[in-house]
This record gives structure tokens, sequence and C-alpha cells, in this order.
């Protein structure tokens, strides 16, 4: 039975995915601030098969509580990051720019950095073995959107961390893979309620890309098709006309 460390399955893409995963056959470790939502995944699917841990990924105690957490439930198959916050600010509110960027830049690299030494200390891992590490991104990382510019800039951040991070495991011979997950419109909390998203898909179906992504081992993984001739087209456009665009979203 394969194990998964999912970080942020209070809601959204990770609950979805840590249902999934345990539909599948696999037993989950499930981390989030808000322990009720948690407990419910447990309640569902039993004690046995969902192990839980309160979690603010923002506080330093977050790297012992992984420590613990990794105590009880054992070396992971798969540790999958997917805490984080955003949505619009035209307003440019400076607490709400910076709380996007303490959870989704400072709370992803303290907690991954920490797995990553884990799996260069651990006998668990060797090249038979890979830690797979994979970390929800977006396709709003791939250009700076002016509606959400702490939320893209962080998205741009974490897909070039996981990218030197994978570098960094190649030079240093840690065993460890790694997934960057970039999602386009999927109908979380994220996003307003009462604005339309184009080529919006719910949370199950974002689950079952990422479960074939992960399956495959995919280092970079964009849903759906239309979302990936999308980011195409943006790389097309020039700075200058970028940055004169006036998004409605």
């Amino acid at each position: 039975m394969k194990r998964a460390i999912i970080i942020g399955a209070s809601s959204g893409i990770g609950r979805a995915v840590a249902s999934l995963l345990v539909e599948k056959g696999w037993r989950v470790a499930v981390t989030a601030r808000r322990t009720d939502a948690l407990d419910e995944l447990r309640v569902m699917y039993g004690a046995d098969r969902v192990t839980t841990m309160a979690m603010d990924v923002t506080k330093a105690e977050a790297t012992t509580i992984l420590d613990n957490l990794i105590e009880e439930f054992g070396a992971p198959d798969l540790f999958f990051y997917a805490s984080g916050i955003g949505g619009q600010n035209r307003e440019l509110d400076i607490e709400k720019e910076l709380d996007i960027i303490r959870t989704n830049c400072e709370g992803m690299v303290r907690v991954v950095d920490h797995f990553v030494n884990y799996v260069r200390r651990s006998e668990e891992y060797n090249k038979r073995r890979k830690a797979h590490i994979a970390v929800i991104t977006s396709v709003a990382g791939t250009r700076g959107i002016g509606t959400a510019a702490a939320y893209s800039a962080s998205k741009a951040m974490q897909s070039e961390y996981v990218t030197a991070l994978s570098q960094l495991c190649y030079m240093e011979g840690i065993p460890a893979r790694f997934t960057d997950i970039r999602p386009g419109f999927v109908k979380t909390a994220i996003l307003n309620p009462n604005k339309h998203y184009p080529m919006l898909i719910g949370v199950e179906r974002a689950a079952q890309h990422i479960y074939r992504g992960l399956k495959h081992k995919r280092r970079v993984l964009i849903f759906d098709w239309r979302f990936k001739l999308l980011v195409l087209f943006w790389h097309l456009i020039p700075r200058f006309v970028w940055e004169r665009l006036k998004v409605k979203n």
C-alpha cells in the first residue's frame, strides 16, 4: 500500500487528491490549519487509511510537526504540497499581498526544503525508491497578471524553485523526483464565485488529471489541454502588448 503526505488537504485540490488516492488504495496523511475538515476525511475513510495532523506552513514549528508526522506515518512515496491562498487584489491591500507570499512562498520553502533534507538523510529512499515531490503551482505563474500580482508572482516563484530543487537533487544525488502541477481555473475557494471563469473545471476532475500525471511521473503537468494551448499563446505575446491588456477576471 503506497503512502502519501498531503500538505493542505482541508479543501480544494488537496482534499480531492487525498480522497482519490484513498479510493485508489493509498494510505494518506493530511495536514491543514483546519483540523475539523481533516477529521471528516478520517471519519469517511477510517483511521487506518487516513492520518491527520494540524499544521500551519507559515509557522516555524511546521517542520517539527512534519517530523512527528513522518515518524508516526512512515516515509511517504508521495509528498504533495497543495497549501496555498490567492485571489484578486486590484487595490494592492498590503496585508493580503504579504499573506499570499508568506503562505505560497515562505510556507512552501519551509516545508518542502525540510522534506528534501529528510530524503537526503533517510535510508528509506534510494535509486530504486525515489521520493516523489509534487507542488501545486498554477498557469498564472507563467505571466504576471495585474489583478492578482502577488498570486501570479508567488506561483512563478514556486515553479522556478521546484526547477532549482530538481537540479540540486540531481547534483547532490538526493533520490527525489518532482512534478510541477500547473492547473488552470479550478472551482475552489480561491476563485471569486461572482465572476465567470473560462474553461472552469471541478476539483474531482482536476484530481483525476493530477493522478494520471503523477502515475506517469510527469515533470510539468498543465491541465487541461486547452490551457496548454493558452500558455503557448501567452508566451507569444510581446511584453509591451501583455502589459497593456485589460484583464477582466
